[in-house]
């Protein structure tokens, strides 16, 4: 690595390769350094079953790529093919029950039945100013936003549906309840709470509007385009190389780290900054399980047959009950579980006439349980006869999830716990905190604004921010 570039990005997640694309745009020398052999982090895609069956080894579907302004600028949209499902998501419930958010809200509302209308003044009016409520979301929350009366709208629905003495009463029906839990439980934080509330309200009003696409062969088409536009325009790729501390990073003028802050705390820091970056907390863990399946999954309630994505964990109280005891420590005996099946709309991620499917539950930081059983049984819960279509299963615990990728701190896949505190202080209460206290050194991660997701905005930040200030580069 003797060789000098004007830019050094450590890490190829999403937001790594937004800053790195970013920055080669720019015309400047740009390396991209990968501790893994593969790019891609959290959008790569690999045979973990069985040969045949591709699995996406993080995340699955983007509700917000395609919102995301920096991948409209790339040109995400059309430079990878896409599923756009009907039904963004699915929650059945007990008694082949279930509740089905359709892209099109009218419809959702109508099957919704008496809590129909209370759906549609939920996302109406964030859907009529969709692109204020994603410039709100989308960035730091110390600043005026472009558009206040969306801001308004978002914060006073989230505001009610995260409070313990309001959040059962714009809702009736177990159906609508369990259908907002579902999505609001992706926050993996106590329940309920306005951070959690925030998540589900914006990850809802994503299903209605562009709705919750995934890439054709899996998530690593994400990686592979931003990879190949990044060569494209002169950079520079090196993978194998792990950066355990800030002493073992190349010369550049500009470094920017997709990566966790502990990085950063290995540095030479001011100690004010040092302090906050230790009180910086961590969430719960993930531990995900891969499913080579024989055939499609045979749910009791044939509609979620048509969802990509289903939330697993019953009514609204038991989805709360299982959060609120992993935030305290413990592993619920029926567990929330964010599932996904790609492969009823995207036949090439299994062999013909077999399935692929991706789940994940929440456990505590820096657990060593293998969920195996745990989702088997939710998913058997609800579709009886899973067990017996299951050719081939891979396990990744909280403790695997974490030695993985060092980004994910105790299976930490978001970066840092999604509290409010967290969302404004990421890592740091600043109105730019993606600038660290040391010459040249950014960081671009969800450890900062606007946090989780596939969306690249971390990165884009950060690498604009960088190429002002050093550069003089307006981009």
């Amino acid at each position: 690595m003797s060789e000098t570039f004007d830019v050094t990005v450590v890490g190829s997640g999403p937001n790594g390769l937004a800053a790195a694309v970013t920055s080669a745009r720019a015309g400047l020398r740009v390396r991209l350094l990968e501790a893994a052999a593969t790019i891609g982090g959290g959008v790569r895609t690999a045979e973990l079953t069985l040969p045949g069956f591709r699995h996406d080894v993080c995340s699955a579907v983007h509700p917000a790529a395609l919102a995301s302004p920096f991948f409209r600028e790339f040109g995400l949209p059309d430079r990878v093919n896409w599923v756009i499902p009907d039904v963004s998501y699915a929650h059945p419930l007990d008694g082949g029950r279930a509740a089905l958010a359709w892209r099109d809200l009218d419809r959702t509302a109508d099957q919704l039945g008496r809590d129909g209308g209370a759906w549609k003044r939920m996302f109406e009016p964030l859907l009529r100013r969709l692109d204020g409520v994603v410039d709100f979301t989308g960035s730091q929350l110390l600043r005026w936003p472009d558009d206040p009366i969306a801001a308004f709208q978002y914060g006073a629905r989230s505001l009610g549906l995260g409070s313990r003495l309001l959040w059962n009463t714009r809702l009736k029906t177990e159906e609508a309840r369990a259908l907002f839990s579902g999505v609001a439980a992706h926050a993996a934080g106590q329940t309920p709470s306005l951070s959690s509330s925030g998540a589900g309200l914006l990850l809802a009003t994503h299903a209605h509007a562009g709705g919750w696409g995934f890439p054709i062969g899996g998530s690593q088409a994400i990686a592979d385009v931003l990879l190949q536009d990044f060569l494209t325009h002169g950079g520079v790729v090196e993978t194998g190389q792990t950066i355990r501390t800030l002493r073992e990073l190349p010369a550049s003028k500009v470094t920017l780290l997709d990566t966790s802050v502990k990085l950063l705390l290995t540095g030479n820091l001011p100690a004010g900054y040092a302090r906050a970056l230790r009180r910086y907390r961590y969430g719960s863990g993930v531990a995900k399980v891969d499913f080579a399946l024989a055939g499609p999954v045979p749910w009791a309630n044939p509609d979620v047959a048509h969802a990509p994505t289903v939330h697993l964990g019953g009514t609204r109280d038991e989805i709360a009950a299982a959060e609120n005891l992993v935030h305290r420590g413990g592993v619920p005996e029926r567990p929330y579980v964010l599932v996904t099946q790609p492969s009823v709309l995207d036949p090439t991620r299994a062999p013909k006439g077999r399935h692929v499917l991706w789940a994940y539950t929440h456990v505590p930081a820096g657990s060593s349980l293998d969920a195996t059983e745990l989702i088997t049984a939710q998913v058997e819960r609800y579709a009886p006869g899973f067990r017996d279509l299951v050719l081939a299963t891979a396990s990744s615990s909280a403790r695997q999830q974490a030695a993985y990728n060092r980004s994910n701190v105790g299976g930490d896949i978001y970066g840092g716990a999604v509290s409010l505190w967290q969302l404004v202080k990421r890592p740091v209460v600043s109105t730019k905190p993606w600038r660290t206290p040391l010459k040249g050194i950014y960081l671009c991660s969800a450890a900062t604004p606007p946090g989780p997701a596939v969306h690249g905005m971390n990165g884009w930040f950060a690498a604009r921010l960088a190429l002002k200030e050093h550069f003089g580069i307006e981009v």
